[in-house]
């Protein structure tokens, strides 16, 4: 098991960096250049693979084999931040959206091959909740990493020589995915097997609709695209504007990098290693129930600080406090929700397992990616305390949707336990 949460964890952990250096660096970069938080928030358009990653997932799913697809991607992520570190932001902005582009586009490929790797890997309850918290956990690592550390040195260490040591991990990265044993575990090599001896699958991959109706005919299936779609809504609003607003009244670049890149990430590491040690003694829709009342009483109180403009150390105490929390809480949902992606792709056929998990995994980052997006447009708009309120709203709304699933739909427990342990 040990093996497992350190591979998986390791692919996550370079999974997650390009989501940190756009999500945290740029943004932070192009504020202090001046830019509006409308241009800030439409570079989420350089997300946009990962919502068509569901259109190749039956490709990777069955051509090829989970290691080749792991060197490969992360190999190609190992060249383009080589390109990258050749690039001067200030005078080749749109050579590093390309760059960053890019590097989604083999991120989002990675995703499928390690998700699939996950699904035939973890067995039982366990299994799931360590390893969705290695994935989790991994995962926003590799962000902190990237959004947060980077960030913090980058005017001392400068661009070229960032992406050179991205360059040196990737490649590492790849190295120990070649020789990894893990990948030789004969529950995944049966299931490769097993899926090339099926003459269906292959007419299923030349008919998609066929996997998009097994895909919906899985149970829990409707539920489940619902809440991964609007889980983070409010959240994500917050997540994104919150620093911002911080940087225009109260804090520096350089603060924002260590407090919001890096401490509060820090919570939100330790909120989703504590969702996988949870796991295995409560249930999830209990956890999911209380959860959920409390992030939306944390925005309560993040709101209210969006009424102090003056620069103080208690201001900035109480948003570093405020950060964290949500932080915190944000990374106890996510391996919650996780948990329950993979309970929901374990019921599907073992032939769109990889598929599926893609597709509600897509669905998870459409529904934040095209928030985001929109959130710089409705603060500038509407301005911060009416724009919170919204968020507010979302989140209260997310809150008792799931409150109603845990009583009377997909949340149940006599429903989860049918699950395969």
């Amino acid at each position: 098991m040990n093996d497992k949460l350190v591979f998986l964890g390791l692919l996550y952990f370079v999974q997650g960096i390009p989501y940190g250096l756009q999500s945290s660096l740029l943004p932070v970069y192009l504020r202090g250049a001046g830019h509006s938080l409308t241009r800030i928030g439409f570079t989420k358009i350089l997300y946009f693979p990962w919502v068509l990653k569901v259109l190749w997932a039956p490709f990777v799913d069955r051509v090829g084999t989970k290691r080749r697809w792991l060197v490969g991607t992360v190999s190609g992520l190992a060249l383009t931040c080589l390109a990258s570190a050749a690039l001067a932001p200030e005078a080749h902005i749109w050579g590093v959206a390309g760059t960053l582009l890019a590097m989604n586009s083999l991120a989002s490929v990675q995703d499928i091959a390690v998700d699939g790797a996950a699904v035939g890997l973890l067995k039982g309850r366990g299994e799931l909740g360590l390893g969705n918290t290695a994935q989790v956990v991994g995962y926003k690592a590799g962000s902190v990493f990237a959004g947060g550390g980077l960030l913090a040195v980058i005017d001392v260490a400068g661009w070229s020589w960032m992406f050179m040591l991205l360059t040196f991990v990737y490649a590492g990265v790849a190295l120990f995915v070649w020789g990894a044993p893990v990948l030789d575990d004969e529950t995944l090599r049966g299931q490769q097997a097993d899926g090339s001896r099926r003459g269906g699958q292959g007419a299923d991959a030349m008919r998609p609709w066929r996997v998009w109706r097994k895909m919906l005919a899985v149970p829990g299936t409707p539920w489940t695209v619902l809440y991964v779609l609007t889980y983070k809504l409010g959240e994500q609003g917050a997540v994104t504007m919150f620093p911002l607003f911080l940087l225009d009244h109260h804090m520096t670049a350089r603060e924002l990098g260590f407090w919001n890149g890096v401490i509060a990430m820090g919570f939100s590491i330790c909120g989703s290693f504590l969702g996988g040690v949870l796991l295995a003694q409560f249930s999830i829709g209990a956890m999911m129930r209380r959860v959920f009342v409390l992030r939306t009483v944390s925005m309560v109180f993040q709101s209210s600080l969006l009424t102090i403009l003056e620069p103080s150390p208690l201001m900035k105490g109480m948003a570093v406090l405020s950060m964290s929390v949500q932080h915190f809480l944000g990374g106890l949902i996510t391996t919650l929700t996780f948990t329950t992606m993979m309970h929901c792709t374990q019921r599907a056929e073992e032939s769109i397992q990889a598929t599926h998990y893609s597709f509600l995994s897509t669905l998870e980052v459409l529904g934040k990616l095209t928030f985001s997006a929109l959130a710089g447009g409705v603060v500038d708009w509407f301005g911060f305390q009416v724009a919170f309120l919204f968020f507010l709203t979302l989140s209260a709304g997310t809150a008792l949707h799931v409150w109603t699933a845990t009583f009377t739909g997909a949340l149940r427990e006599h429903q989860l336990k049918e699950q395969p342990k």
